[in-house]
């Protein structure tokens, strides 16, 4: 399902971008928020509905600290969505619903150089190694939120929306390369510090969507 949909708003995107000086339904834009910068194509197939497709991404790096251990972090996303749009007489404010394909990820490698403390026990950096851990939620995420289009000189729209993206709930992996990366008393701790993080990262499973939107609209 996530191929297809991916197939699909990729295909949209090219087909109404070739199309849309010929077909007065057509809108292309670009938007940038909390999901990272994207492309838009819409089709208005009535007065009061339109259908989005669209694509975001962006990497963010960072460094934190979770549960003792610092991290070197990267958030990578990645989202491709469709959106049906409903609007109401004589105003700009609109309802949203869709489906995404998620692949919103946080990466974690740890950067401590001392000692650390893992679950209950203290461990020197060459025993520890390097802690890796991986965050992912589901590949499928409805999404609903509201918005507003406002049109400027007939052409240019300007969209703001803001909505939830329900991703689930995180999937949390972690790994060890150091010295006790195979010792069953170690590997229980790791297994404590990852239901600890993954406790911590529960709150990611309602990502906050704000955006701004610039479209050229073909009418």
């Amino acid at each position: 399902m996530n191929i297809l949909l991916r197939t699909g708003v990729v295909a949209l995107l090219m087909a109404a971008s070739g199309t849309a000086l010929a077909d007065n339904n057509f809108g292309i834009g670009m938007k940038a928020g909390t999901l990272g910068i994207g492309i838009e194509a819409t089709w208005r197939p009535l007065p009061y509905l339109d259908l989005r497709l669209g694509a975001n991404a962006y990497d963010y790096d960072d460094t934190l600290s979770e549960a003792g251990i610092d991290y070197d972090a990267s958030l990578t996303l990645e989202t491709y969505y469709a959106t049906a749009n409903f609007k109401f007489p004589l105003s700009p404010f609109r309802i949203t619903a869709g489906i995404y394909s998620n692949g919103n990820e946080l990466n974690l490698a740890s950067t401590n150089t001392g000692i650390v403390t893992i679950g209950g026990m203290d461990y020197t950096a060459a025993e520890i190694g390097t802690v890796s851990s991986t965050t992912s939620f589901s590949n499928t995420a409805p999404y609903f939120g509201f918005g507003f289009d406002f049109t400027l000189m007939n052409k240019i729209g300007l969209n703001l929306d803001f909505g939830v993206l329900w991703q689930d709930e995180p999937i949390v992996t972690m790994t060890s390369t150091g010295l006790l990366a195979n010792d069953p008393a170690f590997l229980a701790e790791l297994e404590s510090e990852r239901q600890e993080l993954e406790d911590e990262l529960s709150n990611f499973k309602a990502w906050p969507v704000i955006s701004i939107g610039f479209v050229y609209n073909f009418f």
